[in-house]
């Protein structure tokens, strides 16, 4: 990605990877509009164009903050309907977010509340610094979490976990986070993207199309019952058979040496 971006950045690390940070940091990367259509923007040229990258990463700017939710000071004075027009924005966002086929692997530096909790849920798996904190802080404010929130949670840590964390608004730490199985590997802080990267880049050197077909069947699947799962998964499987990569794989275990794989 060499697009320029007013409140993200978005280089590309090579191998496929690219680094997506959410750059706000004199406000804690708060979630403005801005930032809702760089995102979106983003998400949208991912999404149309899947074969020119790998993985990515997702990160704030700064050591304070991943992402501190909705920018309350613009909101400040907003009128009903320019709220939900604001928030339409953030729903199309979290779609496209969610609808990536590529991984997205979720870097949290430090506080993750509110929106900034729902973008990290978006993410396929997330490795967090030892001091992130985590908060849905949405009914202290007289609202409730809208992108997303209350559908990814649940699927991370449970019903009834969420409920409590939901309904309290009550923050908790990286290690319960962890413990409780939204975060899969805790980090030094200094060492979270890092981390990050190292497992985007093993993600990278596989298959292509096997990665997005097996995130497709594991996506999807989990939202129906097993049989259907299923025959859904055979139908992301015989995808493999015909390309390039799937023949480029077994060769390469036969010759013992590592495959190059294209993406075809």
């Amino acid at each position: 990605m060499d697009r320029e971006f007013e409140t993200i950045r978005a280089p590309d690390r090579g191998d496929g990877l690219v680094l997506l940070t959410l750059n706000r940091p004199q406000v804690a990367n708060a979630l403005n509009t801005q930032m809702g259509r760089d995102l979106l923007a983003f998400f949208d040229a991912i999404n149309a164009a899947p074969a020119q990258t790998r993985c990515i990463v997702l990160t704030g700017a700064g050591e304070r903050a991943f992402c501190a939710g909705g920018d309350l000071k613009e909101r400040n004075g907003m009128s009903d309907e320019e709220w939900q027009d604001q928030h339409l924005l953030f729903e199309r966002m979290v779609r496209a977010f969610l609808a990536c086929p590529l991984p997205v692997i979720g870097a949290i530096n430090g506080a993750a509340y509110a929106g900034g909790c729902e973008l990290a849920l978006c993410c396929d798996f997330i490795y967090a610094a030892e001091t992130a904190r985590f908060a849905l802080t949405e009914v202290t404010l007289g609202i409730m979490p809208g992108a997303g929130g209350t559908q990814n949670l649940p699927r991370a840590v449970g019903e009834r976990r969420a409920k409590e964390i939901i309904l309290t608004g009550r923050p908790f730490t990286a290690q319960e986070a962890y413990d409780w199985g939204m975060v899969n590997r805790l980090c030094a802080p200094a060492a979270v993207v890092d981390e990050a990267l190292a497992t985007a880049r093993v993600i990278a050197d596989n298959a292509p199309i096997s990665v997005r077909q097996a995130k497709h069947a594991l996506h999807y699947g989990m939202q129906m019952d097993l049989g259907t799962g299923m025959m859904f998964e055979i139908e992301a499987y015989n995808r493999m058979v015909p390309t390039e990569d799937r023949r480029e794989g077994i060769a390469s275990f036969n010759e013992k040496r590592k495959p190059k794989f294209k993406g075809r």
